[in-house]
């Protein structure tokens, strides 16, 4: 039988010891001073063994640090007497998770979701939080495909214009799907809610109480697809109840509600400010439309201190779970969380083994009504 060339047997070989465990995911191989030492070979046949794996995404070679393992259980080639074998993927994968943040009102059920299902289908999930921060998002997708991820779960960092990092995994097909955020026009599948119908929802029963006036309260990314989808279901609504809508009825650069901000509580001081003086100065408005929890309840705290909050009507998205509260104060979106995260998961599996998934799928929601 013909005998593999040097720089094989040292490829086969490290290859075994990445697949079995006894170089784990991000360990350092032996340098090709060492390879060459162990094995009696120049530094060419060395080198060219660890080019090899590279080539295969198994290591990463980081030029006067070394080389280290990258490999998450994807399928890699191994080379036996000079044919190329197919093996099938092993071991443990890993798969990345970037969102701008999280908490109990919304995001926790998200991640708890995304986690189960991981579990469940023999995956491990890596975390990052961006905090709205664009350059921590581009720096989030290269760490994590540095890292060896099979794929990545992202909600996109909110703003008017596209990360090009983002951009860069469509045009290279990475596995990725979306979840919350999508990005028209970019052929990345999306799990989400169905925002415009929601809020044609919330703002029916809001009709239905008699409330004509109703203030829409956003942060400044009116383009992101989720507040954009809010915004045109407000905006529809007034229409098809032949009422008219106009921008005094809307306040929408309520900066707090950024993940990342400079100044935070400052900016918290000029919302709340903001939001007080709008009361203040238009009495005709009866109900509000807040397009996330937190804002909710900064606007329900400033209508509690004007003594205003049995006189107007507050509706939002998101919240506390409330199953033991069968009256809740507030009525309010409850997303379907966890399913968003489950889905999007499965989808992503279905990805990285080159099925076709939809492109946008909503996850049903649920009103909860208030007192």
């Amino acid at each position: 039988m013909k005998r593999d060339p040097l720089y094989l047997k040292i490829y086969n070989d490290l290859l075994a010891g990445i697949k079995n465990g006894t170089y784990a995911l991000g360990s350092r191989l032996p340098s090709e001073k060492e390879l060459s030492s162990n094995y009696d070979v120049s530094r060419i046949t060395s080198k060219k063994a660890l080019e090899m794996l590279a080539e295969q995404n198994m290591i990463t070679r980081m030029p006067g640090k070394g080389s280290y393992v990258s490999y998450s259980g994807e399928r890699v080639d191994e080379i036996v007497d000079g044919i190329l074998i197919e093996r099938q993927p092993e071991g443990k994968k890993v798969i990345g998770v970037i969102i701008d943040s999280f908490g109990v009102a919304f995001g926790s059920q998200l991640v708890c979701g995304i986690e189960w299902e991981c579990r469940e289908q023999g995956y491990y999930m890596m975390l990052r939080c961006t905090y709205g921060s664009v350059e921590e998002e581009a720096k989030a997708i290269e760490d994590l495909r540095s890292f060896g991820v099979c794929g990545i779960i992202l909600m996109c960092v909110q703003g008017e214009t596209y990360n090009a990092a983002v951009l860069k995994l469509s045009v290279e097909k990475y596995p990725v799907v979306l979840v919350d955020r999508e990005l028209k026009g970019v052929p990345i599948p999306c799990v989400g809610t169905d925002n415009y119908n929601a809020v044609k929802e919330l703002m029916n029963i809001l009709f239905k109480n008699g409330h004509k006036n109703i203030c829409f309260l956003s942060h400044p990314f009116l383009r992101t697809s989720t507040v954009e989808a809010r915004f045109e279901g407000y905006k529809d609504s007034y229409l098809e109840h032949n009422l008219v809508t106009n921008e005094g009825l809307w306040i929408t650069d309520i900066g707090s509600m950024v993940p990342q901000h400079d100044r935070k509580q400052e900016q918290e001081e000029a919302d709340q400010h903001r939001i007080e003086n709008y009361i203040l100065e238009n009495p005709q408005v009866t109900a509000f439309l807040a397009v996330d929890h937190t804002t909710a309840v900064m606007t329900y705290k400033i209508l509690k201190k004007l003594n205003l909050d049995q006189e107007k009507e507050l509706v939002f998205f998101d919240g506390v779970d409330e199953k033991n509260d069968a009256s809740p104060i507030f009525t309010h979106v409850m997303q379907g969380e966890g399913e968003i995260g489950r889905t999007a998961v499965r989808y992503l599996i279905d990805r990285i083994r080159g099925r076709e998934v939809p492109e946008r799928t909503y996850i049903p929601y649920d009103i909860v009504r208030g007192k």
